[in-house]
């Protein structure tokens, strides 16, 4: 019976470091799980569980995994907050699987999906019909983003006897100070335009500004850095 309290404490000490550490890196690590994330993941509690039952490891071991293991993800978390083109590369990115109603077969083939498998993931957003919808979007954690066309919205258009209009996707045209110039393009706009667009909102350079969206038919969105305090957030999400 001795002999298991060592064990006992040491999965304790595991489960409290493995705990500290999800805490550092952020809660992204359980709710958006990336292929590296997911990766990263099996590796530590594998490094973990080969500590734990090792006879020669003790809690310092253990420790020294764990610390190591985290220091490396907190890392790599840093260089893809940084370095904006990393993140591509290590937490992937959306695809568009049906653009303005029509199937992206290039896109689903590059994300090995068949036809069966975009139909099960539409359905799971309660969407029985690829007709149904204006833009799917395959997001980096695998889940699927989908916009409906207007006829088939809540409510839709068609029991309220409503001409039907067009549907348009929402576009980011600044992320964390840099212009997306492939979405500008996109919606056949300049880089003249969206600075223009911004000198009338009184920013003078895109370095200002953590997020720009435009979405067709409404005022451009932009969205300055700025910092809240930690105990006025509290308060609002309270």
């Amino acid at each position: 019976m001795k002999e298991l309290f060592p064990i006992f404490f040491e999965i304790l000490f595991g489960i409290i470091g493995l705990f500290i550490v999800t805490k550092i890196l952020g809660r992204r690590q359980i709710t958006q799980l990336t292929a590296f994330d997911f990766i990263a993941a099996i590796v530590l509690g594998d490094l973990v569980s080969n500590a734990l039952f090792d006879k020669d490891a003790g809690i310092k071991e253990i420790g020294f995994v764990i610390f190591s293991f985290g220091l490396i993800l907190y890392v790599i978390e840093t260089i893809t907050q940084k370095f904006k083109r990393t993140r591509y590369f290590l937490e992937g990115k959306p695809s568009v699987l049906i653009h303005k109603g029509n199937l992206v077969y290039e896109e689903l083939r590059k994300n090995k999906l068949d036809i069966n498998e975009l139909q099960q993931l539409l359905r799971m957003k309660d969407v029985f019909s690829v007709q149904e919808v204006e833009y799917a979007v395959l997001e980096s954690n695998g889940e699927l983003s989908v916009l409906k066309k207007s006829n088939y919205a809540t409510p839709t258009k068609e029991d309220l006897n409503i001409a039907p209009s067009a549907q348009h996707l929402a576009v980011t045209l600044v992320s964390d100070g840099e212009i997306i110039y492939d979405n500008l393009r996109e919606i056949n706009k300049t880089e003249k335009w969206l600075l223009d667009e911004l000198e009338k909102r009184q920013f003078k350079t895109v370095k200002e500004l953590f997020y720009v969206e435009y979405w067709e038919g409404k005022p451009l969105f932009v969205q300055p850095y700025y910092k809240i305090k930690h105990k006025d957030y509290e308060k609002k999400i309270h």
